[in-house]
Formats: C-alpha cells, sequence, structure tokens
C-alpha cells in the first residue's frame, strides 16, 4: 500500500470520527435503574394492552457477537409475564432441520395472540454466522436474501407486528467484551468457539452485515440501528424505540423519544457520517 493511500485512508476515517455524533454521556448506575424502571413499567402497560387486544408482537435483536442482545434482551422481558412473553434462542438445527425448509424452524416460535416474543438471533443468522463460518453455501446465501423480504411481509400480512433491530459495536470494544466474558466465571456460558473467531472475520462479518441490511430493510419490515458501544444507553433506546412505535393504552404522556444518535432507521448514508462501525 503507497504512502498516499494510507494518509488518504487517514484523512477519511478523520472526517468520519468528526461528523460522527457522539454518544450520550455515560449514566451512573442509580440514575440508569431509575430510568430503566420508568420504562419497565410502560413496557408492563404495553403488555396488558398486548393482552387484552389480542395483539402479536415480535422483535428480532442481531448484532455481533458481544454486542449485548442477552443484556437488551434481558431488560425488556425482566418484569414482564412469563406466560405471556417468550425469549427463542435457537441452537444449531437438527439433521431433520437442516433438510426442512430454512424458515421451517422459526414458524412454530411466531407469537399467537396475545403474545410478545423476541428472537435472540433469528432466521438472519444464515446471512451472518452461517455466511461467514462457512456452514452454508453462497447460492443458499443468496435464496435466503431473496425470500426473506417475502416471508416477513407475510408475516406482518397475518397481523403479527415485526421489529428489527441490529445492535452495532467497533471491533475494539467487542475485543473489551470478549476479554471480560473469558475472566468473569458468571459470564463463562456466553464463550464459544465461534465467539474466538469473531475477531479474525471482523471484516467478513461487516461484508455479511452490510448486505444482509441493504438487502432486508423494506418498507414493511424495516432495521433499526442501534449503536451499542454503551450498553446502557443502548438498551434504554431500544425500549424507548419500542414504547413510541406501538400504541398501547396509559402511555406516559411524558415518554422520552429515542435518542436518535443512538437508535436509528438504517440508511446507507450511515457509513459516511460513522454511525454504522466499519
Amino acid at each position: 500500500m503507497s504512502l498516499q493511500m494510507i494518509e488518504t485512508r487517514g484523512d477519511q476515517e478523520e472526517r468520519t470520527m468528526k461528523n460522527r455524533p457522539p454518544l450520550p454521556k455515560h449514566l451512573s448506575r442509580p440514575r440508569y435503574h431509575a430510568l430503566l424502571v420508568r420504562l419497565q413499567i410502560e413496557l408492563v402497560k404495553l403488555q396488558r394492552s398486548v393482552i387484552e387486544r389480542g395483539q402479536r408482537i415480535l422483535v428480532i435483536v442481531e448484532g455481533r457477537d458481544a454486542a449485548g442482545k442477552d443484556g437488551t434482551i434481558k431488560s425488556i422481558v425482566e418484569h414482564l409475564s412469563p406466560r405471556d412473553t417468550r425469549v427463542v434462542a435457537l441452537g444449531p438445527p437438527s439433521n431433520r432441520e437442516q433438510c426442512s425448509w430454512y424458515f421451517q424452524r422459526h414458524v412454530s416460535h411466531l407469537p399467537a395472540a396475545g403474545e410478545i416474543v423476541l428472537f435472540n438471533r433469528s432466521w438472519y443468522n444464515r446471512a451472518g454466522v452461517e455466511r461467514v463460518m462457512g456452514f452454508c453455501t453462497k447460492e443458499e446465501t443468496e435464496e435466503f436474501l431473496e425470500t426473506v423480504p417475502a416471508f416477513e411481509a407475510m408475516i406482518e400480512r397475518s397481523g403479527i407486528t415485526l421489529l428489527k433491530y441490529y445492535l452495532d459495536i467497533s471491533k475494539q470494544e467487542q475485543k473489551a467484551r470478549l476479554a471480560d466474558r473469558q475472566r468473569d466465571p458468571l459470564k463463562q456460558w456466553k464463550l464459544s468457539p465461534i465467539d474466538a473467531k469473531a475477531q479474525k472475520y471482523w471484516k467478513a462479518y461487516s461484508e455479511a452485515r452490510d448486505k444482509m441490511l441493504e438487502r432486508t430493510h423494506t418498507v414493511t419490515s424495516p432495521w433499526t440501528v442501534v449503536r451499542a458501544g454503551d450498553k446502557e444507553h443502548a438498551r434504554l433506546n431500544v425500549i424507548r424505540d419500542m414504547l413510541w412505535r406501538l400504541n398501547y393504552s396509559g402511555k406516559h404522556r411524558r415518554l422520552h423519544r429515542p435518542d436518535p444518535a443512538v437508535v436509528f432507521p438504517y440508511d446507507k448514508a450511515w457509513y459516511e457520517r460513522g454511525l454504522i462501525e466499519a
């Protein structure tokens, strides 16, 4: 690589950093918990309304390893009824499932009337982990990207409200969080062979993410990107976004809108502003 190319890339990165809106100031633990409890009270109101109206809510939470999917989902479901709330985190497909229609094993987990279902990763594994790690062919990935918009349109037409969140973090933040998992005995269950390769395949995961967002961001099933470098702000703003986008009885008239520097609809223009990590 020539010196000129290195300088050009450095100039581009510097411009991106200047254009990138800063994340909100980090919250103290007491302040974070106070804000979280207020939002969780609103979530309980939402669930009561979902049950009374027989609504069906499906929330997809995607992101890189260590992006904060588990913590975000936990903050949402912590005080919701376990009878009417389900978290779906599917493992590797069985031999039978590998020989079935790709979406087949997911369909049985879709919400029934009065239910809120959250997918901790979802059918989008095919566009991310499976593609990068070689668990599926290029043809299978392409087939998925071609058909998933129609599949999600069918879900929407059936009366299910679908919300899709992609939690985005930097390479440095992922490295720090993966190291923390190795040190913390309470997080050992999160470690996997795939985690060990996350940093090595960073660029491949970025390319897979970019293609996935571009090909599957539709008018009926849009992606919402979450800058998850600060876990607390990410959790609070995902919940705020859900509450603002869903109608329910008794919504607090002073409910804060989600911070647009943290949560925003996907757009290719955000790469230039550094809102989506390279």
